[in-house]
């Protein structure tokens, strides 16, 4: 099972951890040493779980939006976008902790802007959470316009984790970064992307079709 890159020092210290507290359950009094041991035992299975990337087979075809995240739509509604422009879509992919949370580009294209705004630890569920939790914001170039994109933390999830810089020319699939725990992330894709996405369809990062570029 391939670790991500991302998770590799957070699973290297879990690791030690629950080695020595494996080791000092066996020496504890029982039945107690034994719970110590079996509580060690999961949280690193759990832990190399929840870090897992696994590859995925990405579309060739030009002009495709894929998922950038693995998880459930829960919003696809019209919007007017400071970013995007009037008659945008917007596209909402819930993660729970249990998704893979490695986060991949959505659609070909440069980096336009990479920003990281601050914020409040709302449940990622709740839709407040969009415009009031922490979040990373990466705008893109593309041939079929403007696209943006937010990483969005959760209650439980406060580590963003995005590998962009601005400038950087990047294709659909790559992968650039993680939100550790449950989280969300938004989409808004503009009027020249015909949106495809349906409230509370299964996306799987790098292969779920999202929408086509009209210009394709």
């Amino acid at each position: 099972m391939r670790i991500s890159i991302y998770g590799t020092g957070s699973v290297i210290r879990t690791a030690a951890l629950c080695f020595t507290l494996f080791i000092a359950g066996l020496f504890l009094p029982q039945p107690g040493g034994g719970a110590v041991s079996a509580a060690a035992l999961f949280f690193i299975l759990f832990t190399l779980f929840f870090y897992r990337d696994p590859e995925r087979e990405i579309p060739s075809e030009p002009g495709l939006v894929i998922a950038p995240a693995d998880g459930r739509i829960v919003i696809t509604q019209h919007v007017n976008h400071p970013v995007t422009g009037a008659d945008s879509t917007l596209v909402s992919i819930f993660m729970s902790p249990f998704d893979v949370h490695v986060n991949r580009i959505p659609i070909d294209g440069r980096v336009l802007d990479v920003r990281y705004v601050p914020g409040k630890f709302l449940m990622a569920f709740d839709h407040r959470s969009m415009t009031d939790n922490e979040r990373m914001e990466i705008t893109l170039q593309t041939a079929a316009g403007t696209v943006w994109f937010s990483q969005v933390s959760g209650f439980v999830a406060r580590r963003i984790v995005c590998g962009l810089e601005k400038g950087q020319q990047i294709s659909a699939g790559e992968r650039f970064g993680m939100i550790k725990l449950g989280s969300r992330v938004d989409i808004v894709l503009p009027p020249t992307i015909q949106v495809t996405a349906s409230i509370g369809k299964r996306t799987i990062a790098g292969e779920t079709l999202l929408g086509r570029a009209c210009c394709f």
